[in-house]
């Protein structure tokens, strides 16, 4: 071979050479650049998966109500209802009876004075008790009833019944059910004369 044709074939296996280098040169930035658009495409669909994530959460803290505390801790309260034939009172104290929770009567859901009495204003002022205590955190419940008693009547009136099943319903836990009622022990002397009462 002369040394025009050795130049030539070296100048050929140079740029051979060349050429696969740069294929390869290519292949590897084509390579990375994959890589990289993966790596961000992995990127974008963590943070989406994240952000997905925290809005489930807060979606779920929103929805979700407090936290309720065990039955066991807690705290008591005594639940004082006077019943009359003229308005149901329900009192919702600390043990002590120094401290009032809630404090609602019939006459303050409805409007006649004849109703104030009934079964229905009864629930309703025992569900708004219980509400406001339990956002006080009292869940258990000693509960005193009682008439006007005395020298008057000892009959508990219409809403002792209807504020008890409320309160139960509400999600309040009724420990002890006790009749206060007061007894006379020949104190004052009932009204109405020596006649009596005229019909």
């Amino acid at each position: 071979m002369s040394k025009k044709e050795e130049t030539k074939t070296e100048e050929k296996s140079k740029d051979k050479s060349k050429a696969k280098s740069k294929d390869k040169t290519e292949v590897k930035e084509e390579t990375k650049t994959e890589e990289k658009s993966k790596d961000k495409s992995k990127a974008k669909e963590e943070t989406k998966t994240e952000e997905k994530s925290k809005d489930k959460t807060e979606k779920e803290e929103s929805t979700q109500p407090t936290a309720r505390p065990r039955r066991r801790e807690s705290k008591h309260g005594i639940a004082h209802i006077f019943s009359s034939y003229n308005d149901t009172i329900i009192h919702i104290t600390d043990i002590s009876g120094a401290e009032t929770f809630s404090r609602k009567s019939g006459g303050m859901f409805v409007k006649a004075d004849r109703n104030e009495s009934s079964p229905y204003a009864a629930m309703k002022a025992a569900n708004a008790a219980a509400q406001e205590s339990q956002a006080k955190g009292i869940y258990q419940l000693y509960v005193r009833y009682r008439a006007p008693g005395g020298h008057k009547n000892r009959t508990p009136g219409p809403g002792t019944q209807a504020a008890l099943r409320a309160l139960k319903r509400s999600g309040m836990r009724i420990i002890r059910l006790e009749d206060v009622t007061p007894l006379p022990h020949n104190g004052c002397r009932r009204k109405g004369g020596r006649r009596g009462r005229r019909m």
